[in-house]
């Protein structure tokens, strides 16, 4: 006969596994990283070479403490070797470099940068990595608007470097850190000290968000409001690249949702013969018609002088076109090689405005080669990480996820941006490069694979891994 028990079969139900509280501080860590990286230059407006300098090697410091106790799953055959490759023969340089304190210098910016960036990879899964990004963006976009609120409701007037407010007027604008013009409608510099580098970094806020809105994150109405805060800082800098660059994330995003949505084998490939047709087409009527391009908005056909500090870097590019002059990302303003050489409104130009001439002149053809190897890797995987349905078996119906469309649409801007900016050389520029191209290779498919496994390490889901 049946009998009754007011013991249940199932377990009674309980609280869900909490995360641990070293796991909490190394996602912290890996948001202080980025966010540093990201404002590197704001840490020598704020604080000199000297100060920015020791919070770099620390960090290095620590994330390599973090690395050896935390021990990530990292499949050593599939680094970004291209990247490590350019890496590789910048320090090679310090053989024959013109200029030997600023290649070390800046070869150890550029180490510092590629160590963080395989770190930050290796130790965060995709959507820890979207997260952590998110919450760098959301300290850049905040620390801007309160910096320029400050200077406007408290100082009142232009502030120079390390908080001075000068009592004379400086002999040109570009010399101050922020320009006082928030509530006079002219161009905002945020806490970079110019209105280009905020104006990119407002893109890649507002792109990060958007993919963390599609998403579908905890609280994702919010993300609204911090859109809306990186647009403003976006239209307020006004930089044209800058719009360029937005243009191209547009054509990028609406090219792969496209791409998406194919059926056929080869149906893919109608689409590429014809977007290259009008890739082709409209890079040369903007060529052709850049003097109505950049006059609508607000610039000159030679991309404010730009054109000028190309033809003077060629010109020494041209006496040592194999392996270039040395290392030396950013141009330093005390070397003499690089102090009154160019001159832009009064000041030394610090980069060639343009990352290809740059790099040509600093390791000439081999460099150049090494970094476009570098780019063509990491686009080519970063295009079909986001236009390939995820698969690792017979079913082939798994829905996309927004994450897969960020490396695509970083590529995107990096290389506009690379056009008439060095700033992909370095800083977040670079970093962005090494951290997406090791974070695809290392995991292809979005919570998938040994790279991707932290959240089931975390809650007990899997067995720990073998020392």
């Amino acid at each position: 006969m049946a009998v009754h028990t007011t013991h249940p079969v199932a377990a009674p139900p309980g609280a869900p596994a909490r995360e641990r509280t070293g796991v909490l501080l190394v996602r912290a860590w890996a948001v202080l990283v980025l966010l540093t990286t990201i404002c590197g230059t704001a840490l020598v407006l704020a604080f000199g070479e000297t100060v920015a300098a020791v919070i770099g090697v620390t960090t290095v410091v620590v994330s390599a403490g973090v690395w050896v106790v935390a021990r990530p799953i990292v499949q050593w055959r599939r680094l970004p070797w291209f990247a490590l490759g350019y890496v590789a023969f910048a320090a090679l340089s310090l053989l024959w470099t013109a200029w030997p304190e600023t290649t070390a210098l800046t070869l150890a910016l550029l180490a510092v940068t590629t160590f963080q960036a395989l770190f930050v990879g290796a130790i965060l899964t995709w959507p820890e990595l979207v997260r952590a990004l998110s919450t760098a963006f959301k300290w850049v976009v905040f620390l801007s608007l309160a910096f320029e609120l400050w200077v406007s409701l408290f100082v009142g007037g232009p502030v120079l470097p390390r908080f001075v407010i000068p009592l004379t007027p400086a002999p040109d604008p570009i010399v101050y850190w922020s320009r006082d013009n928030l509530f006079d409608g002219g161009r905002i510099q945020g806490i970079f000290g110019s209105a280009n580098p905020l104006a990119y970094a407002a893109l890649f806020a507002i792109i990060v968000f958007a993919v963390r809105y599609a998403a579908r994150v905890p609280h994702r109405a919010l993300l609204w409001g911090w859109i809306a805060a990186a647009a403003f800082l976006f239209l307020r800098a006004d930089s044209a690249t800058a719009y360029l660059a937005a243009l191209m994330v547009v054509v990028v995003l609406i090219t792969v949702l496209i791409m998406r949505t194919t059926r056929r084998p080869g149906e893919r490939t109608r689409y590429y013969i014809v977007y290259a047709a009008v890739a082709l087409g409209g890079l040369a009527a903007a060529w052709l018609l850049r003097d109505v391009v950049f006059g609508l908005l607000g610039r000159t056909a030679d991309l404010t002088g730009r054109e000028g500090i190309w033809q003077s870097v060629l010109e020494r590019a041209a006496e040592r076109p194999v392996a270039g002059w040395g290392f030396a990302s950013p141009w330093l303003p005390w070397d003499p090689a690089f102090d009154g050489w160019i001159i832009d409104h009064g000041v030394s130009v610090l980069q060639a405005h343009n990352m290809w001439i740059d790099v040509f002149m600093q390791l000439g053809v081999i460099g150049v080669v090494l970094l476009a190897t570098t780019y063509l890797a990491f686009i080519w995987r970063s295009w079909f990480f986001a236009v390939d349905r995820p698969r690792w078996d017979l079913r082939a119906d798994r829905p996309y996820s927004p994450l897969t469309l960020l490396p695509t649409l970083t590529g995107a801007v990096l290389l506009v941006q690379g056009l008439a900016e060095s700033g992909p050389l370095v800083l977040w520029g670079w970093m962005a490069v090494v951290l997406f191209a090791f974070k695809v290779k290392q995991a292809p498919l979005v919570g998938v694979g040994p790279a991707e496994q932290t959240f089931a390490h975390e809650r007990g889901d899997l067995p720990p891994r073998a020392a």
